[in-house]
């Protein structure tokens, strides 16, 4: 069932993702080679913990051990934050996170360079982040869920790469994952209809080589079935009033 959020709720998640984008930005200055992908865990948990009533939101949730999810190069989403996980010079690091803050969730990711990377990593970022963007701008009244995923679709396939089509974004708001499904691909108005009140975590994975997937041993770990690399960039926004632009509700303010 999609859930309709008051002018109140919207406010909360937005707290709530200005706490996500401060996590991002912070770890992100943390990310260099050396590092342990544990190590910006408890950075970023400790960020969290520090304002009073909030949470990370990942961990516990479906049993996940950590604050963040931190996936390597070919790894697509859902790694988890280990010692042993050292980030090395031109790697590529996906972090996702999400806050609870009073009853309501906030979720965003970004992927960042590890010191000094190749054109084809830069590249991909820029496409990846570009996708976003398109998706994000379609998030309005009266356009439909597949108005978003034909916009994310067409900026990653119009520059050669693939979008995951197995995991997708989602609604957000009490329950981390609530309805409609999001996905990455679409056709134009097709799929639920956007009302004001939405809010909705819309997030491009977008591959290098083709859009299968596998899942490692670990159960979470999701990996590019041919080993090519994956960018992820995520925003959770706020359908808005009169068809107007939605609001990015983990922005940095």
């Amino acid at each position: 069932m999609i859930t309709i959020k008051s002018a109140r709720e919207i406010e909360t998640m937005a707290a709530a993702g200005r706490m996500v984008a401060e996590t991002l930005a912070l770890v992100a200055r943390h990310v260099r080679p050396g590092v342990s992908t544990e190590a910006l865990d408890r950075v970023a948990e400790d960020f969290i913990r520090s304002h009073p009533g909030a949470r990370p939101s990942f961990k516990g949730l479906y049993d996940f051990p950590a604050t963040l999810c931190t996936s390597i190069n070919q790894e697509v989403v859902h790694g988890i934050p280990s010692p042993r996980r050292i980030l090395q010079e031109g790697d590529l690091l996906s972090v996702d996170v999400g806050v609870w803050l009073e009853g309501l969730h906030a979720d965003s990711a970004a992927t960042f360079p590890v010191g000094k990377v190749s054109e084809q990593v830069v590249r991909l970022l820029k496409v990846t982040q570009e996708a976003l963007a398109a998706g994000v701008a379609q998030a309005r009244s009266g356009n439909h869920v597949g108005d978003i995923g034909h916009a994310v679709q067409g900026v990653a396939e119009g520059a050669g790469y693939s979008v995951v089509r197995e995991l997708v974004g989602h609604g957000i708001g009490s329950a981390f994952h609530e309805d409609p499904q999001v996905p990455n691909y679409g056709k134009p108005k097709r799929g639920p209809r956007l009302v004001p009140g939405m809010t909705l975590a819309i997030e491009p994975m977008v591959n290098v080589g083709g859009p299968d997937i596998r899942t490692l041993e670990d159960r979470w770990t999701v990996v590019t079935q041919d080993g090519s690399l994956s960018a992820h960039f995520e925003h959770t926004v706020a359908v808005v009033e009169n068809g107007g632009p939605p609001r990015v509700l983990t922005a940095v303010a």
